[in-house]
């Protein structure tokens, strides 16, 4: 017998070996992990094909493969990636290659016994659930105990309670000695929770980080509670849904709406999309919560016999006051910086002087990419698809391009709605240094820090900004979405939006969604203690979503929303597809 491999290092080509003769009888090779020689190094690879017989016309010595390497007794894993290959259009192996730090012989034997039994868990701090939380739980008992696919999307306003329901389902399930996966968008909410969960779980539960920040000790016990079939919890972005998992019975994903799910890189694998795929798959229930839900989730409700769950009042704390205000030149003379309205200025200072904290939000992007004119407010707009105009600077003359349809115009020297010149459009944003900048030339007093993408990606020093936030050494936290989802601050009584409109004119056909996602998102994190909170929203011009900043009227936005989508088939109504071509020869593309 002999097979067929590709060694899990990438090496390009296919490797033809002969099976040990303890293998030679072994079923359903296929999708395996094998050790094999190659030159002076034993490495694993993943056997794609076998042949009965010596393939023809081979010219080399074919070397004999050294045996199987540990694997997790996944009997449906095989399956799972193949399905998913297929669908991004990759080999099996780059699935397999994500997860091959672990893969490796493991000569130190682990001594201890799995126990079969049940596993019987400390109590933790009892919390009085609220009807609406325990009709939660008692809706998972049944797929819990004896599994099927069961999809729950969870609508929980902010500071509900959705994370208490998460660690009841969570310890439910590792009592049937069940793993557990929980899904966050974000490594830095991944490390949050890992630290909240320890401390309010049972201290007997196995709780395992698996993203870029995980070490390299804590992968390697996740992978030897895996090859032992425990029952754990493992939290994480991507990595987790992709790991082979035995005894794999709930799947939990917290912010299902957020677009952090979606990988960057090819193939720009959709987690999110992965779990749900894989709870059908191995027939387990799988819960979705979120403060705003994604449309697509909403839409399997209606069309998918989804279930869905409504949390509609606050753990703790009571809904912000939300103020509007439009930044325009008729009152600019008489704030000190453009982009801190009057009422913002003034609501900081009472902050400040109550000792009490703020947090200011902007987009995460530091430019544009449209024309706004900032005296009327004004959009560029492609005529036939209804989304911004892209500006892109050329050598002889500005143009406003089309990223849907490829229209294009000429930057006019002057604004068709009220006539100001090119000099008084708004071309580029503002970004988290620039704000911190201006307010400290405000607020001299306050102690002031960023969280955005440069302060977070160093993630042990991000939680120490967290813990000294929590702890009130910081008055004023100036941050893009890393800070609009999953973290409670009891001393937060304002939030400040500098630009709530900006997201509205990205040239995406969802932007009105994620535009509101994130405005409701951000002023959760206020007046969930047992002070007022208030948000003040900044805008260049009015918009119809400012009318559902009122976080209980979010669904309503979500019907509106659903009927302008079915008019042009946009998803969840249809699919949007996008082709990526590359060549360093520019006229090999076209």
């Amino acid at each position: 017998m002999y097979i067929l491999v590709r060694l899990l290092k990438g090496f390009p080509q296919n490797l033809t070996y002969e099976l040990p003769t303890k293998l030679k009888n072994k079923k359903n090779l296929i999708g395996k992990v094998i050790s094999v020689p190659l030159k002076n190094s034993i490495l694993p690879a993943l056997i794609i094909g076998h042949y009965k017989t010596k393939p023809e016309n081979t010219t080399f010595k074919i070397k004999q493969a050294i045996g199987l390497e540990e694997f997790p007794q996944d009997k449906y894993y095989y399956n799972f990636i193949k399905r998913i290959s297929e669908f991004y259009f990759v080999n099996p192996l780059h699935f397999h290659q994500r997860i091959r730090n672990f893969i490796l012989k493991n000569k130190k034997k682990e001594t201890e016994q799995i126990n079969k039994q049940l596993i019987k868990l400390e109590e933790p701090k009892k919390i009085n659930l609220t009807q609406e939380q325990q009709e939660v739980i008692n809706h998972f008992e049944k797929s819990i105990k004896n599994p099927y696919y069961n999809p729950v999307l969870l609508h929980g306003v902010t500071g509900s309670g959705k994370t208490e329901i998460y660690k009841k389902l969570i310890i439910e399930n590792i009592k049937q000695n069940k793993t557990t996966i929980l899904l966050l968008p974000e490594v830095t909410l991944s490390m949050q929770f890992q630290i909240l969960f320890k401390k309010q779980l049972p201290p007997n539960i196995q709780i395992f980080s698996f993203h870029s920040a995980s070490k390299e000790k804590e992968k390697k016990e996740l992978w030897s509670a895996l090859l032992q079939n425990k029952p754990i919890l493992i939290i994480g972005v991507h990595l987790p849904i992709m790991l082979p998992i035995s005894n794999l019975g709930l799947i939990i994903i917290d912010e299902e709406h957020e677009t952090g799910f979606q990988e960057k890189k090819h193939p720009k694998v959709n987690s999110k999309e992965l779990a749900i795929w894989r709870a059908h798959f191995y027939k387990i229930p799988i819960l979705l919560g979120s403060a705003t839900p994604s449309l697509n989730s909403l839409y399997n409700v209606e069309n998918n016999n989804w279930k869905l769950f409504q949390l509609k009042k606050r753990f703790g704390g009571q809904f912000p006051t939300t103020k509007l205000v439009l930044l325009n030149q008729k009152n600019q003379k008489r704030r000190k910086s453009f982009w801190v309205s009057t009422e913002l200025e003034k609501e900081i200072e009472d902050r400040l002087e109550k000792k009490e904290q703020i947090i200011i939000y902007i987009n995460r992007r530091g430019f544009s990419f449209f024309v706004q004119c900032k005296k009327c407010g004004f959009i560029f707009q492609c005529p036939n698809c209804s989304v911004s105009l892209t500006l892109h600077n050329k050598t002889s003359q500005s143009e406003l391009v089309c990223h849907y349809c490829n229209y294009k115009k000429a930057l006019p020297k002057n604004c068709p709605e009220c006539s100001t010149s090119e000099k008084d459009f708004l071309k580029k944003g503002i970004g988290t240094q620039q704000v911190t900048k201006i307010l400290s030339e405000l607020f001299p007093q306050a102690i002031i820090e960023r969280a955005d993408m440069d302060s977070t990606s160093k993630k042990r020093a991000w939680q120490q900004t967290v813990e000294d936030f929590k702890n009130g050494q910081i008055d004023i936290l100036v941050g893009t979405q890393v800070i609009t989802k999953g973290y409670h601050f009891p001393n937060v009584t304002l939030v400040g939006v500098l630009w709530a409109d900006l997201n509205l004119h990205f040239p995406i056909f969802n932007a009105t969604e994620n535009t509101l996602q994130k405005l409701i998102q951000v002023a959760g994190r206020t007046g969930r203690g047992q002070k007022e909170g208030t948000v003040i929203v900044q805008a260049t011009q009015e918009h119809k979503i400012f009318n559902y900043l009122d976080e209980t009227k979010y669904l309503n936005f979500c019907r509106h929303e659903m009927e302008n989508r079915k008019l042009i088939n946009y998803p969840p109504f249809g699919r949007l597809v996008e082709i990526e071509l590359k060549n360093t020869d520019v006229d090999s593309l076209e």
